[in-house]
């Protein structure tokens, strides 16, 4: 597999580090990979460059702020962060690496970004694919973040952390108070993607493991809806036996379920050329 070209994205002073695996075509969108809440390029190992051959489209991942080997930052996220990713931040990806037409997908957190971006930037978002994400606050999840809290307390866990975010410490650092003060905040409970889930125009496929230990089956079926049928415009696959990282555990059923999804909803369509 050929290296990814490596790119950087400049909002103002503050530089984010993007990667961009194949050749973007016109006559079929380029999928954007939004990352977890600890992770960033690093994390995504091989996948991106599977998604590309498998798909014969580009394929782009990039570290948000604060995140892997884009600019540190010392804040304290905001409750709307998760609304707020697509403006600035991914806008200015789609921008300057010349991305008209996109498929959004986001794991975990990346997920309820991918959503809450579409209807956002409908004319470039032409459909949105989740794993793994949220989408409101259940005890599952809290549960799950305060065991990892537990654990993180070893500081050969947040050293392991730090690999994916240029080997700092002090960002790493940022990095797990960022996902464990925000989710765990009281003034967080009521947070859902309610409201922009019934403003998404473009198809949806929701992914989920069974055993993920990060959230319920109720989160794809919230993201899906009623029905989440494979052929209606949003859809829910469950994966059998599988945990919070479908992409790295059962890397040929996700690659499957994309490939089948896009080309059921996506490919071919005359209104993405541009």
């Amino acid at each position: 597999m050929n290296a990814p070209q490596q790119c950087t994205v400049r909002i103002d002073d503050i530089v984010l580090q993007a990667c961009l695996w194949g050749v973007p075509k016109p006559d079929r969108p380029t999928i954007v990979l939004m990352h977890e809440s600890l992770g960033g390029l690093a994390l995504w190992r091989d996948f991106p460059a599977q998604l590309s051959a498998r798909l014969g489209c580009a394929v782009v991942a990039y570290d948000r702020y604060g995140f892997g080997h884009s600019a540190a930052r010392h804040d304290r996220l905001s409750a709307d962060f998760i609304a707020t990713e697509a403006r600035p931040w991914l806008a200015a990806v789609l921008q300057q690496l010349e991305l008209a037409k996109v498929v959004l997908f986001g794991h975990s957190v990346g997920g309820g970004m991918a959503i809450s971006a579409a209807p956002q930037l409908p004319r470039q978002v032409v459909a949105v694919i989740t794993e793994s994400a949220q989408a409101f606050v259940e005890e599952r999840t809290l549960q799950g973040i305060r065991a990892a809290r537990d654990n993180f307390a070893d500081p050969a866990q947040v050293l392991r952390l730090a690999k994916y975010h240029g080997n700092d410490l002090q960002k790493a650092r940022w990095v797990l108070d960022a996902w464990i003060d925000t989710w765990l905040d009281p003034g967080f409970a009521d947070w859902s993607l309610d409201a922009a889930l019934a403003c998404v125009q473009c198809p949806i496929l929701a992914l989920h493991g069974d055993r993920d230990e990060f959230g319920s089956l109720a989160h794809p079926h919230r993201i899906a809806g009623p029905t989440g049928e494979v052929g209606a415009a949003r859809e829910c696959l469950v994966l059998s036996q599988c945990g919070h990282v479908p992409h790295r555990e059962q890397p040929e059923q996700v690659l499957q379920a994309v490939s089948d999804f896009l080309q059921r909803r996506v490919w071919g369509c005359s209104s993405l050329r541009v």
